[in-house]
């Protein structure tokens, strides 16, 4: 089996997340035509795992076995320092079953306040995975480092984007036209690392 994409393929982008899998077609950039498992009905599964890494490749697994297409599944989050790195893997659940982020950034500004730190450096990190139905995966990392701003900025991007300015920036990701973001992005540096690998 070659490990390789070419172009063309159908793939499932291994999310629930409209805005995850809207950043993954783009970055894909046209080459394959891409389903999300949403789309596709497939269950969302379990992540029991302690790092991105892992519970990506549980991901592009079971999206992969359950659709019989090659999968690509993100796992993502934003880490604080003065927090020991939460909200971290677990940062989709501080939004609670509504996927409600404005209340986990509201989370965030209070644990943050809460522990009188002054440290506002916080990082994303996102983990990709393409995994082959019944067969082998392939996992890599990105990381973009940066610092926490409140209240938030800006109604683009997803998630935590409104209240993360990135190393050098001013404005938070929720600012940035999704170009911008896409070109630095902790996504993007994790996919120029999968297109090293397989493209």
């Amino acid at each position: 089996m070659s490990l390789s994409l070419e172009p063309g393929l159908r793939l499932v982008a291994a999310t629930h997340n409209p805005g995850k899998a809207r950043e993954l077609a783009a970055l894909l950039e046209g080459r394959f035509t891409v389903v999300s498992a949403a789309e596709l009905g497939l269950a969302e599964p379990e992540e029991p795992e302690s790092t991105f890494v892992g519970n990506a490749i549980v991901k592009a697994r079971a999206a992969a076995d359950a659709s019989g297409l090659i999968a690509l599944a993100d796992d993502s989050g934003l880490c604080v320092a003065a927090l020991d790195g939460a909200p971290g893997i677990f940062s989709a659940r501080w939004a609670g079953p509504s996927k409600d982020f404005s209340h986990a950034i509201r989370s965030v500004e209070a644990r943050l306040t809460d522990t009188e730190s002054d440290d506002a450096s916080a990082w994303f990190v996102c983990a990709l995975a393409v995994a082959w139905p019944n067969g082998p995966v392939v996992a890599v990392e990105g990381r973009i480092d940066g610092s926490l701003s409140f209240p938030p900025r800006g109604d683009r991007g997803f998630g935590y984007d409104p209240i993360f300015v990135p190393e050098g920036g001013s404005l938070t990701f929720g600012e940035m036209d999704p170009e911008a973001k896409d070109a630095i992005s902790h996504r993007a540096r994790a996919f120029a690392a999968l297109k090293a690998a397989l493209f």
